[in-house]
């Protein structure tokens, strides 16, 4: 038995937190083991983030077009896949090569290793045959996989996932959607600008069930404008593939959903089982690892991102990832705080949330006032025409005068967020926020009308 490789920090997974995590500890003088069993880089800028913000693009692209008419005169688009494609191709995934981030990241000063990592008890790590000994310690950023629902005749078909919608070379004429979060509706939405006939299956009573009903009521609104067919509060009882399209039969329901394609949308979850984290004392079955403020899951022992269960973010994991640098290199440093969490859905309208919805809040036991203020009553809302679909809406605790959760959905709804995200993260005073100067004539301006309307 060959004797362990010693080194003073090893990183499992290398998406942006890990990446991150690995290349700042070696630029520090560390000596740092990156593991990673797929592409530097992670999730994020192969099947998500980055490509599927190409497609947005290039859909907002036709959606603007086809508002041309109504404010400057007569415009024609034909929509072509093949240019989306090719960029995501080219530009972003460098036809899922990620050459570049590996030697971004060895120029460094790190050490990459391929494969699948394995915990082997206290501050080891197994890759193959060989086991590494971290005299700092191990981080755990290994990300999540799709959650595939246990639908009878769904497992051997040839289902999509966000990957597979990410290296479309070509869109399907028809595709049924299995989840309505984010990812479900961003696709849902992209394809059917190009052209693509789409359905949408949620289970829950509304579009993108965790944030505020409006936000879910709005999704609807838009993609239906688009041409989707939207089904809620409705699941899939059955699937089966015939060798050229699928046929979804739903619960309760007589009606079959005939498609060429089908996406499974239906959320993330996290698999600890293949990291053996029994050995260090952590449960394979939690859903996720559990950390301290610190980013800390044990001794030696940090965790960041996807697999922490504080939502499947890369600002996320980024912002757990520079708390955990500080850590291990014994830097001081405030703890994680999630208060003011945002997240953005980027359909047309843009959706974005920072903070607790207003049930989150009820049901949390505060005594709310809330308000919500369609972004076309304001000024720029009604000089922007067409497209101005969206509302601001504020969620104060009404004891302590502080906004604990606002949504900015609008034609720049997460860029206007920001400024909501401050006022939650540094509890402004709502008195304070009042009596701000907000410019005009801009979308953001809608925030002073929505202060104004707490009731």
């Amino acid at each position: 038995m060959s004797a362990n490789e010693l080194t003073d920090v090893v990183v499992v997974g290398l998406g942006p937190g890990g990446e991150y995590i690995a290349g700042t500890l070696a630029e520090a003088g560390l000596d740092v083991v990156g593991v990673e069993s797929e592409l530097v880089g992670g999730e994020c800028p192969y099947w998500g983030c980055v490509p599927s913000k190409m497609m947005i693009r290039a859909q907002n692209l036709l959606a603007e077009v086809g508002r041309a008419p109504a404010l400057a005169g007569e415009a024609v688009v034909t929509p072509d896949w093949a240019r989306v494609a090719g960029r995501i191709r080219g530009e972003a995934t460098d036809d899922w090569n990620d050459q570049v981030a590996a030697d971004r990241f060895t120029a460094k000063g790190g050490r990459l290793v391929r494969g699948p990592g394995r915990l082997a008890g206290p501050r080891r790590v197994t890759v193959g045959d060989r086991t590494f000994e971290a005299r700092r310690g191990v981080v755990l950023a290994t990300g999540t996989r799709p959650r595939i629902p246990p639908v009878p005749g769904l497992e051997g078909t040839p289902y999509w996932t966000n990957r597979d919608a990410m290296a479309a070379k070509e869109l399907p004429v028809s595709l049924v959607v299995l989840g309505g979060g984010a990812i479900g509706v961003e696709l849902a939405q992209v394809f059917a600008r190009f052209m693509c006939a789409v359905t949408v299956v949620e289970g829950q009573e509304r579009l993108l069930s965790q944030e505020e009903p409006e936000s879910g009521e709005l999704a609807a609104q838009v993609l239906r404008a688009d041409g989707v067919t939207v089904l809620t509060g409705t699941r899939a009882r059955q699937i089966s593939h015939n060798g050229s399209k699928f046929t979804v039969r739903l619960e309760g329901e007589e009606q079959l959903l005939c498609a060429e394609r089908l996406l499974v949308a239906t959320g993330r979850e996290a698999d600890l089982t293949p990291l053996a984290v029994d050995t260090v004392g952590l449960d394979p079955a939690a859903a996720a690892v559990p950390t301290n403020g610190q980013m800390r899951a044990g001794e030696g022992l940090w965790a960041v991102g996807d697999i922490t269960g504080r939502g499947a973010f890369t600002h996320v994991s980024m912002y757990q990832a520079e708390i955990a640098v500080r850590d291990i290199l014994g830097r001081p440093g405030p703890a994680a705080d999630y208060r003011a969490l945002p997240r953005v859905t980027f359909t047309d309208p843009e959706i974005g949330a920072v903070g607790l919805t207003e049930r989150q809040a009820r049901e949390r036991g505060l005594r709310v006032r809330t308000s919500v203020v369609a972004v076309a009553s304001s000024t720029r809302g009604w000089i922007h025409g067409p497209g101005n679909e969206g509302f601001i809406k504020l969620v104060e605790d009404a004891d302590r005068g502080v906004l604990i959760g606002a949504t900015s959905a609008g034609p720049t709804g997460g860029e206007v967020l920001y400024g909501l995200n401050v006022a939650v993260h540094a509890e402004v005073p709502v008195d304070r926020l009042r009596h701000m100067i907000y410019t005009y004539p801009t979308f953001h301006r809608t925030v002073e009308a929505a202060l104004g309307a707490l009731r």
